[in-house]
């Protein structure tokens, strides 16, 4: 065969005959070959080497083969562990068995036959803090109606509310259900998707608690209950079980609650604010809200109306036309009449807190709705020797005064006080007005009034605790000096505050022991912008005050924001404390048969320095001693020598006085609040309650009625005389004030004339003395004449202030006292 042939034949049959890779193919001889010629023969060398190099070249192709097939190994016992057939099969299995156990607890789960514990309330139990008996509350305000006696338009505004689809739906939201079963096992809490039927099933049957099986219980008691009862029946169970606040129980009870008809009489706005309700009972109370849950409950108002028209339940015209219904002043319950229904009320709120922190309530409505529940037996702090001590200084300095029939702004007096253990934390007495049935506010919580002066202290705390300095790099103390101008513009600050001081008195230089002593503004609004505002409101949260959303300005220095007398009595409690945070308790146990809540820890870890606390204690001595306070308190013939602390104050306009004190073993917030006895009850001025003081023009200073009704009350309890252990060297506790002199380096007064002369070496680092002569005439020194305070004049002083707007943090400025 020639060569042509050869190679045809090669090319015919060569790829089935090739061989199976290219080593053996190099190493086998050809089939047909001719013999070589002596230019084409190899070299031997060369021959190896080729040799070697296809050896090296198969033996790495070998080792990918192998590879290769290893990898094709796991990839194939891969499919065949996870095979389309297998994982179908087990998808099945897992579903035939989800199947199963559902089957099996729907067969086993049936519909109770009668409702839960919680839906057959009990009564709460209250005591005082020796065990006597202070109150039983537990008449439930509840009368169901049938659901033909409320008007169609406002069943519909639940629905809207909750559950649109419930007039079509299974009586369950699978997938509202699975994610609140996802978020128990993962420790989430409580999670809103309930249909009506589930949470009228929730409601009566079942219980609030958390866990999986009640999830799994309400679901399938709520998918019987959808077929074996009618909407309608459901419906009326669910608005005649349901908590609206106010103690009321079902829709009877909270249109009278809330607007004094009964249900067939409540129009299509006032069902819909029943409905927006039931998300938060007491946060949308109208009457008791805050500004932020009066704005959640009008956005909620309409959410539901515009579920309405979406619906076609409610026109659009008619929906335009609506406005918010606001309702009716609270009604208390039969009982709670003086004093016991502020204090019934103020330990379920404190209970409910406990609730929640504690992890026994998811929420604060769960909560709400485990204390009105009932079958509490609740232990308070109360004392009910000091209790009734507190009633009866209030009744005597201030309520047996007022003559509403005389004087019309008698009527708009309204007095709160908290008394507080320093020690423990304990409230050993509330005053929250002068009868609960016929005042629903608790005077001792509220918080809607400005603390004014009282909020001092708190200033030169945070001086002394930061170590603060002066504008001049003075180190603050209680003996520096600072000018005492009224009107004087502010240093230091991007934000201009000039504030006037009381009756518009120029004080010159004075210490800061003087200037809380006279309750000097210029002064403490200074020492604010010296120390910063935002370590000044840093400080008082730390003490115990409410500065969440308050701006850092200097308006504040003169206590323009809210607080109660309970807040303020915590604030001077961990002064008192040396510095170590006390927060004022009223429970003292609580438990019912499935739950036993430890009250709150009254007493915590230390906020300020306990040298800084004790400093501010030494330096409020004075104000009892030689300022605001001394008439009504350092003369009190009760007193007998007993060690006292305090600070008073008069807010803007006059709308509210204050007294706050303490002893080594006692601190009492004591205020006044103007309060229109007419509705909105707004705020008004207390100027001329009971003809004011002789010689002053009518204004209710701190010094005056409150500081009374402190002295009255602490002095007349006080069982011996106790004395301040104090960590300090500056204040009036440790120092003496200085006697009168013709030195100007001496005297803590304004003098007659300038005066040049250097201060000795005793003196402050500036001289207290005024660099020039004051404006108006010079405080006496004298014990028995009345205080600047009580200087005559003919109006409040000139402010910035919109006197509807008291609490506007960069609005008006305290009066000073």
């Amino acid at each position: 065969m020639g060569r042509a042939d050869d190679r045809r034949a090669r090319q015919r049959g060569g790829r089935r005959a090739a061989p199976k890779n290219r080593s053996s193919r190099a190493e086998a001889p050809p089939t047909h070959s001719r013999p070589a010629s002596p230019a084409e023969e190899t070299p031997p060398a060369a021959t190896a080497t080729a040799t070697a190099a296809a050896g090296g070249r198969a033996a790495a192709r070998r080792g990918a083969k192998k590879g290769a097939k290893a990898g094709k190994a796991d990839r194939s016992l891969i499919r065949r562990m996870f095979t389309w057939k297998k994982v179908l099969g087990t998808f099945l299995g897992v579903s035939l068995l989800t199947i199963g156990a559902f089957i099996v607890l729907y067969v086993t789960t049936p519909i109770p036959d009668t409702a839960n514990a919680e839906a057959q309330l009990q009564s709460n139990v209250y005591k005082f803090s020796d065990g006597t008996l202070l109150a039983r509350d537990g008449k439930l305000n509840r009368e169901n109606v049938d659901l033909a006696d409320v008007p169609k338009a406002v069943q519909r505004t639940f629905v809207a509310a909750e559950n649109k689809s419930f007039y079509d739906d299974a009586g369950v939201d699978l997938r509202g259900t699975a994610r609140g079963v996802l978020n128990t096992l993962m420790g989430k809490g409580a999670q809103g998707g309930s249909t009506i039927t589930q949470q009228y099933v929730k409601n009566y049957y079942l219980t609030q608690e958390q866990t999986v099986t009640r999830k799994l219980k309400e679901l399938v008691i709520s998918l019987k209950l959808d077929q074996e009862e009618s909407k309608e029946y459901i419906l009326a169970g669910y608005i005649n079980t349901s908590y609206y606040g106010r103690g009321a129980y079902g829709i009877q009870a909270a249109a009278q609650a809330y607007y004094r008809v009964d249900a067939d009489k409540l129009t299509v706005a006032q069902g819909a604010y029943l409905a927006a309700l039931l998300q938060a009972p007491s946060q949308y109370d109208w009457t008791s809200a805050t500004p932020t849950g009066k704005r959640l409950v009008q956005q909620r108002w309409n959410y539901v109306l515009n579920n309405m028209v979406e619906e076609k339940w409610l026109g659009q015209s008619e929906r335009a036309g609506m406005k918010f219904p606001i309702p009716k002043e609270p009604k208390p319950a039969p009982g709670m009449q003086g004093q016991v229904g502020y204090l019934v009320n103020a330990a379920n709120g404190e209970l409910e807190k406990q609730l929640v922190a504690q992890g026994v309530a998811a929420n604060a409505k769960e909560a709400e709705a485990m204390v009105n529940a009932g079958g509490w037996n609740i232990t308070l702090n109360i004392d009910k020797k000091k209790q009734k001590a507190l009633e009866a200084s209030v009744k005597e300095q201030l309520t047996d005064k007022l003559d509403p029939k005389k004087r019309s702004v008698d009527a708009d007096v309204q007095a709160g006080a908290a008394s507080v253990d320093p020690k423990t934390g304990a409230v050993v007495a509330m005053y929250g007005g002068v009868d609960y049935v016929k005042h629903y506010v608790n005077n001792a919580t509220r918080a809607d009034y400005q603390p004014a002066s009282t909020f001092k202290p708190v200033i030169l705390a945070a001086a002394l605790d930061k170590g603060a300095k002066t504008q001049d790099g003075d180190q603050i103390t209680a003996n520096t000096v600072y000018d005492g101008t009224s009107k004087r513009p502010v240093k230091g600050s991007d934000i201009g505050f000039a504030p006037e001081n009381e009756d518009e008195r120029d004080y010159g230089d004075v210490t800061v022991q003087t200037a809380m002593n006279k309750s000097i503004n210029s002064v403490f609004a200074q020492m604010g912008v010296d120390v910063g505002m935002d370590e000044v409101l840093k400080t008082a949260s730390d003490l115990g005050m409410n500065t969440k959303d308050l701006k850092a300005v200097p308006a504040q220095t003169l206590g323009t924001m809210g607080a109660s007398p309970l807040q303020m009595a915590g604030v001077y409690a961990t002064l008192d404390n040396h510095g170590r945070k006390v927060t004022p308790t009223l429970i003292k146990s609580a438990q019912n048969s499935a739950h036993s809540v430890q009250p709150a820890d009254g007493v915590g870890e230390q906020v300020i320095d306990r040298k800084a606390a004790d400093s501010v204690t030494s330096v409020l001595t004075g104000v009892v001693d030689d300022g605001t306070a001394k008439l009504s308190v350092r003369d009190n013939p009760l007193r007998k020598g007993q060690k006292v602390a305090g600070k008073t104050g008069t807010s803007d306009f006059n709308r509210s006085a204050w007294f706050t004190g303490y002893t080594p073993d006692l601190v009492t917030s004591v205020g006044l609040f103007g309060e229109s006895a007419k509705p909105p009850h707004a705020q008004v001025p207390l100027t001329g309650a009971t003809n004011g003081l002789k010689g002053d023009d009518g204004r209710v200073n701190g010094g005056t009625f409150p500081a009374e009704i402190w002295a009255g009350y602490t002095f007349g309890v006080s069982t011996k005389v106790s004395k301040f252990d104090l960590e300090t060297d500056q204040g009036a506790a440790v120092q003496q004030p200085p006697s009168p002199s013709p030195s100007p380096s001496k005297s803590d007064e304004p003098s007659q004339e300038p005066s040049s002369e250097p201060p000795t070496s005793s003196a402050p680092p500036k001289s207290p003395s005024p660099s020039q002569s004051p404006t108006t005439q010079e405080p006496s020194q004298s014990p028995t004449t009345a205080e600047p305070s009580q200087s005559p004049t003919t109006e409040d002083p000139p402010t910035t202030e919109d006197p509807a707007n008291p609490l506007d943090p960069q609005l008006g400025s305290g009066t000073g006292q």
